[in-house]
């Protein structure tokens, strides 16, 4: 990307902060634009500042990370927000994304799957692990619509909505559909485009409310 990607912290501990400023700053590609230290400082602060992706702890004061993450996603639905935790507690995660996070990352990890990570957040080529698509799946299977809704997709992109919503990668997928990463990621763009949809995690939901096909 030409410009950096502007990150912006939201952790009440102090420690924490600096831990993942540590982290961010050691590769040129991100720039911290400014911090919170609770929710509600958070929900103010992307008013304010615009970031591009939000680093978000789950548990803070005044607000928690999910109510913040989702008054933000309602406001500003083009942030990017990764839920910033110390395990990998499925329900919380799984709450975080039905609330419109992209993902998450454990403060455990090594720096470069930080950096890499939010690479892909940054422009929506984040996989879901395959725990979490799963437990997607099952949550908007109960809510399909009995009656099918015509696609306005191309069978090929049926195809890679149905790899999209089993978590696999854009690598992956370009594997199993034999053709480039650079044509899934086209793909991705115009099924987003046509759908009126911002990412992976509201594709899938939607695909499966409107009963395309089954898990």
């Amino acid at each position: 990307m030409s410009q950096p990607i502007r990150i912006m912290l939201a952790d009440d501990h102090a420690h924490a902060r600096q831990a993942m400023r540590e982290i961010i700053q050691a590769d040129p590609e991100f720039e911290i634009i400014c911090e919170a230290t609770n929710g509600k400082e958070a929900v103010l602060l992307a008013e304010q500042w615009m970031p591009d992706v939000i680093l978000m702890d789950i548990r803070m004061p005044e607000l928690d990370g999910l109510e913040a993450t989702k008054l933000i996603k309602e406001r500003f639905p083009y942030v990017k927000i990764v839920m910033v935790t110390v395990s990998d507690d499925i329900t919380h995660l799984f709450e975080a994304l039905k609330k419109g996070a992209q993902g998450y990352l454990l403060k455990n990890l090594h720096p470069a799957s930080w950096h890499e990570y939010l690479r892909a957040v940054a422009i929506d080529e984040a996989p879901m692990s395959r725990e979490i698509a799963v437990r997607l799946l099952q949550e908007f299977s109960s809510v399909r619509q009995s009656i099918p809704d015509h696609s306005p997709l191309t069978r090929r992109e049926k195809e890679i909505l149905e790899c999209v919503a089993k978590g696999n990668s854009n690598r992956e997928i370009s594997e199993i559909l034999s053709i480039s990463e650079h044509t899934v990621k086209n793909h991705l763009k115009n099924i987003l485009h046509k759908l009126h949809l911002d990412n992976r995690v509201q594709l899938m939901r939607y695909a499966y409310e409107k009963g395309w096909f089954k898990g």
